[in-house]
């Protein structure tokens, strides 16, 4: 089945009750409890179908369907590239909390362009631009990364201002200091540069999980059933996994071990 669907103009209520042989006054209806019918019908409708609701339903409001997110589970563990290390840093730079300037990788990408591909890789001659380009990328990137972080800080800072009254006793303050001068400054242990690695791909996995990704491509994953067929198989591998361990045969030997001595009686 195709990974791609195409949206719909508009949403076609009638053309999902003919297909299921509904009548029209069915409830939940389609338009008007889209949650509630998807959660009895998901699996009954084609993908050009299903891909009508992503008129009336957000990534989000469609993550409460438990199909919904197993599907996007499976398809987040199969490392696509769209949710890939690199390609996630580039696309949700402010989710990233490495140590890596903003602009690196596409300095790099841009300066290895120019070395292998631009004039057919001649370094006597281009050398110097592939830094070039890689330095302009960087620039270009960390500039976008500044004004990215000044908006989304100003705003929490907005949102504090509102929600929060500052009230602090001058006694609490004094006893803080007081612990920290006799403690000694209060060391934070800093993540490893694998363990920043594997919690940001698992933030990545989660948000995309509960349609919290921005510009996440959810359309080639909720309406297609193939990612319900991978759920299916491993639930049966984990079943006969189970049952191995606990040293019972499969039912088919089982029944194949019975036969036998039904036909002899």
């Amino acid at each position: 089945m195709s990974m791609s669907t195409t949206l719909p103009i508009v949403f076609n209520a009638d053309s999902i009750l003919s297909y299921l042989g509904l009548p029209s006054d069915y409830s939940p209806s389609p338009s008007g409890g889209p949650v509630e019918f998807l959660s009895i019908h998901l699996r009954e409708l084609p993908p050009n179908l299903l891909a009508q609701f992503s008129l009336l339903l957000t990534p989000q409001q469609r993550s409460v369907l438990p199909a919904i997110r197993n599907r996007r589970q499976k398809y987040a563990f199969s490392i696509p590239k769209e949710l890939s290390f690199d390609e996630a840093r580039k696309r949700w730079p402010l989710l990233w909390e490495g140590r890596d300037r903003p602009g690196v990788q596409q300095a790099k990408e841009e300066k290895t362009w120019a070395e292998r591909e631009f004039l057919g890789g001649q370094k006597g001659r281009i050398g110097k631009l592939g830094q070039l380009l890689g330095g302009y990328e960087e620039e270009r990137e960390a500039e976008r990364f500044r004004e990215a972080r000044h908006g989304g800080l100003a705003q929490k800072l907005s949102r504090q201002s509102l929600d929060e009254e500052p009230e602090v006793e001058e006694e609490e303050e004094e006893e803080e200091d007081d612990d920290q001068d006799q403690n000694g400054p209060l060391i934070e242990e800093e993540d490893t540069p694998d363990q920043l690695r594997i919690n940001f791909e698992r933030l990545i996995r989660e948000r995309f999980i509960y349609g919290l990704l921005d510009n996440a491509d959810y359309e080639v994953v909720d309406w297609e059933d193939r990612w319900d067929e991978l759920n299916e198989q491993d639930s049966e591998e984990r079943w006969f996994d189970e049952e191995e361990e606990n040293g019972a045969p499969p039912m088919s030997m089982s029944l194949d071990l019975d036969l036998p001595s039904r036909s002899a009686v």
